[in-house]
Parts: C-alpha cells; sequence; structure tokens
C-alpha cells in the first residue's frame, strides 16, 4: 500500500441503534472520500458497516483531526469502476481480494455535510 491513508467511520446499527465505528483505507474523491466495501477473508457478503450505512447513510467521519458528518453514497457503475481503478492504484492487494469473492465489491463515496 503506498501512503494508503485511514479515516474512522462511524455509522448506526440498522437494529441496535448503537454507533460503530471502524478504521477504514481510503481514497479521496471530488471533496470527499471513498471507502470499499470489502470483508476480512475474502467473505462474500458485506461488512455490518456497509449494511449499517445502506440503512442510514448519515455517518461521522474522522480525518486526522478533523471530524465530519457525511452523507454516504454507493457509486453507481461507471463511477464505481472509475474508482475502483483509483483503489487499485493506490492498494494494488484490493485486486487480488476481488479475485478471491463472487460479489461486486462496492465503493463508497462520503461526501462531508
Amino acid at each position: 500500500m503506498r501512503d494508503f491513508k485511514v479515516l474512522l467511520l462511524t455509522t448506526t446499527g440498522r437494529k441496535s441503534g448503537k454507533k460503530r465505528t471502524t478504521p477504514l483505507g481510503f481514497i479521496t474523491y471530488d471533496g470527499g472520500y471513498v471507502i470499499t466495501a470489502s470483508a476480512i477473508a475474502f467473505l462474500n457478503r458485506p461488512p455490518g458497516w456497509f449494511v449499517n450505512l445502506k440503512s442510514n447513510p448519515q455517518v461521522t467521519v474522522q480525518v486526522k483531526d478533523r471530524v465530519m458528518t457525511a452523507v454516504a453514497e454507493e457509486a453507481e457503475s461507471g463511477l464505481r469502476n472509475q474508482l475502483w481503478k483509483q483503489l487499485i492504484e493506490q492498494s494494488p492487494s484490493y485486486a487480488e481480494y476481488a479475485e478471491h469473492t463472487t460479489r461486486e465489491i462496492p465503493m463508497v463515496v462520503l461526501r462531508p455535510t
């Protein structure tokens, strides 16, 4: 990973209503941040934080000392492919990950509000 930066994403549990914070690598795009909904150990299901933000897209993002609210939006096909290429350039190991799962890995744009 070349200079892969990490943010903290806080989502609200869709069932519990509890706040959950997850560290995630990100790339930047159009004044916001982009994260990928990969899962540990090549699982063929999305991570819990992704399911939570699909239920409630209002999230909190922390990048270094900056904390902000944001709206999470899954990138549509064309944009998703563009962002995926950018991610692979930044962190080539995601290409290997994609080979071990049958699902298309979502790219999520976080737009600060």
